[in-house]
């Protein structure tokens, strides 16, 4: 009876480790003082100062930013919106091609995904003269197209999850649909809006793929400046650039949790007291 708990928590320690001891090597071997990335020449922190002096590093990192957080937020109302209709509304003419149409991006490999955008803006620059060129406004297109999909599909789970006596009984004292959509039905998604918003902030910021295929000369991400540099081979100054994506990304991540947590004790707390309220 004791095999199958001690084999699962062999294999759950095995993937944990497999997993987690490179991101911590990579990290230690980011203080490297040798220019070699896998000999250990001692403590340092020079790499660290490179990096921030580095312009070229400082531009691509501040145009994936501001990348991801317009295709994350556009992704965000257009997913928020795909699912609320596919939750709410379930008989209407053409929802099997809209939802194929939405849900397409999710089993498509990145390559298809991105020749048919690069195909799209070549055929739109010749057809209606846009974009003239390929570079922010492209990469952000393609992006909100390929990260809507994983908004509607969180939303859209969460939305089938919902009470609707909720939203009948706010119809039912006066409110207007509006009112109940705003009032009532966004607060109760918003850990499922948050999370889609998230996940498209993430997936927008280490693009590789369609970036590849969308951008153009003088619009590199950092996703694209590490893989270029990758390919000469790995350096201490790429080290400590992973280190502190993965510093930040985890402190955003515990925030993010935090707040969500806080949000769910405080709507949960709310519907105990109306609860009782209404004993």
């Amino acid at each position: 009876m004791n095999r199958r708990p001690t084999f699962l928590i062999t294999m759950l320690c095995f993937g944990f480790a497999f997993f987690y001891i490179p991101i911590l090597s990579m990290m230690v071997y980011s203080f490297n003082a040798s220019r070699l990335a896998t000999v250990w020449g001692g403590f340092s922190t020079k790499w660290y100062v490179s990096l921030f002096s580095n312009r070229q590093v400082g531009e691509a990192l501040w145009l994936s930013l501001r990348i991801a957080l317009l295709s994350a937020t556009c992704a965000t109302i257009l997913g928020t919106m795909a699912g609320i209709v596919l939750a709410r509304f379930r008989r209407f003419k053409g929802r099997v091609v809209f939802s194929g149409l939405v849900t397409a991006p999710l089993i498509m490999p990145e390559v298809i995904t991105g020749i048919s955008s690069l195909m799209g803006f070549i055929l739109m620059a010749q057809w209606i003269g846009w974009p003239a060129s390929r570079g922010f406004t492209t990469v952000t297109l393609a992006h909100i197209t390929f990260s809507m999909v994983f908004v509607t599909t969180i939303v859209q789970s969460r939305m089938l999850q919902a009470d609707r006596a909720i939203e009948e009984a706010a119809m039912d004292l006066g409110s207007r649909p509006w009112q109940v959509m705003f009032d009532v039905t966004l607060p109760v998604i918003s850990p499922a809006i948050l999370s889609g918003w998230l996940l498209a902030f993430t997936i927008s910021l280490d693009d590789v793929v369609i970036t590849s295929f969308t951008t153009g000369p003088g619009s590199t991400t950092l996703p694209l400046l590490i893989w270029s540099k990758v390919k000469l081979g790995v350096t201490p100054d790429i080290n400590a650039l992973a280190t502190l994506t993965v510093l930040i990304v985890g402190i955003c991540v515990a925030i993010a949790g935090v707040m969500m947590n806080r949000a769910e004790k405080r709507r949960e707390r709310d519907a105990q007291l109306a609860y009782r309220a209404n004993e």
